[in-house]
């Protein structure tokens, strides 16, 4: 596969997940009022896709060891897309929440994999520029979502907005099928052996370097999942803005994101991967505690919440990209076990921030503010301690023949 190819891939297979939380988010007001739920069961429809994510992971990853990443894929791919059709269909709430568990369960095979396939082609330091790159394009996908959702909504009802991820589900799977060669070196045939795999799970907790990673990755994660979760009724129904205002607002914070991957790529040449999350988290913690002290001082304008997420998204951007390579980077002969626990791990910290702050959102905007702002200075701590001492991992590998550029590994 060309590097465009591959970029390209991974963007779509990172992608899947944002369309199918920011394109629905400007319908969620509309949805809960069309099927005549409350603030839980709707939020529930968010928090679902997320547990099933998380815990989906820990199955994906093996079965992308065990049968390829190939298979998986296209398998994952399309129940995706019969998700999304199903959700859109879906006549009540309860239902709504069944379609969209199954989306995660979907999700989870395209990320898992898609983070898998860095680690078979590229050192880490060089899976992190890759990243970087799909994950600027995904950026652009988070930026683009929000708008089109908010249009599908005003024109063609909230329904639109949850069938639009089915057209995306269904482009991906074509793209897989057509494009996609297996980069597994060597399949696992014990990879769904319960024993070695609980092994696995053990010396991958068990590396430092690991737990350094996915601390960053989940409290980077649970800054942004708390925002996704409370900021439209904070936007919409507190603060009085439109949904394409929302959508916008969305769009706009997504752009931070995409010039924070081009940041990265330029911190990672000159600092490294522990050099780049040290240098981001200023941004990370400076976002997450002007958030809540402007929410202390009363300031109601939209613009107090947007500048400030804005900041702590570019610091978000390049933990993203270090980081999702700095937790698999140790385990190239278990890639997908690597992979699906960081999964998992984030999103049950995301799960338990969902939790800890669903009930307490009742027309006040500090539950979201406050969380964010926790999230902020746990990512600052992080990365200036345990980053630094366990985070540069290519540095702890063997050396290993390289290709002429310098990239792939032979």
């Amino acid at each position: 596969m060309s590097p465009v190819v591959i970029v390209v891939l991974l963007t779509l297979l990172l992608g899947i997940q944002p369309v199918a939380t920011d394109l629905y988010l400007p319908a969620l007001p509309t949805l809960q009022h069309e099927l005549g739920a409350g603030i839980a069961p709707a939020q529930l429809t968010l928090s679902a896709l997320i547990i099933a994510f998380g815990v989906s992971q820990l199955i994906a990853g093996p079965l992308s060891d065990r049968f390829g990443r190939r298979p998986v894929l296209l398998w994952g791919t399309a129940l995706y897309t019969i998700a999304c059709t199903g959700g859109a269909l879906a006549p009540d709430i309860e239902s709504l929440i069944a379609w969209r568990a199954l989306q995660g369960v979907a999700i989870a095979t395209a990320v898992t994999s898609g983070r898998s396939v860095v680690r078979d082609l590229f050192r880490p330091i060089d899976g992190a520029k890759t990243m970087s790159r799909a994950l600027g394009g995904l950026g652009v996908i988070a930026m683009v979502a929000p708008l089109v959702g908010g249009l599908l909504v005003h024109l063609l009802g909230w329904r639109s907005a949850l069938a639009a991820p089915a057209l995306f589900g269904a482009a991906t799977f074509g793209f897989v099928a057509r494009k996609f060669i297996e980069t597994i070196p060597v399949r696992n045939a014990h990879a769904l052996r319960l024993a070695p795999l609980a092994a696995d799970w053990r010396a991958i907790l068990a590396h430092p370097t690991f737990r350094a990673w996915v601390g960053l990755l989940s409290c980077t994660y649970g800054g942004l999942f708390v925002f996704l979760m409370a900021s439209s009724t904070v936007i919409i129904q507190q603060r009085g803005a439109s949904r394409l205002i929302y959508g916008a607002m969305l769009s706009t914070i997504a752009l931070s994101y995409i010039t924070s991957t081009l940041w990265c790529r330029r911190l990672l040449v000159r600092y490294g991967m522990a050099g780049a999350v040290r240098r981001a988290s200023w941004f990370s913690l400076v976002g997450g505690l002007s958030l809540i002290a402007l929410d202390i001082a009363g300031a109601r304008s939209i613009w107090a919440v947007l500048l400030p997420q804005v900041i702590f998204m570019i610091g978000h951007g390049v933990h993203q990209s270090c980081g999702q390579a700095g937790a698999i980077g140790p385990f190239p002969e278990k890639a997908g076990a690597a992979s699906a626990l960081t999964g998992f791990l984030m999103m049950s910290v995301a799960f338990a921030a969902g939790v800890a702050l669903g009930p307490l959102m009742h027309g006040e905007s500090w539950p979201m503010t406050a969380g964010i702002a926790l999230f902020s200075v746990l990512v600052a701590v992080i990365a200036q301690t345990a980053i630094q001492r366990y985070g540069e991992v290519d540095a702890q590998l063997p050396r290993r023949v390289a290709a002429a550029d310098g990239k792939l590994e032979t």
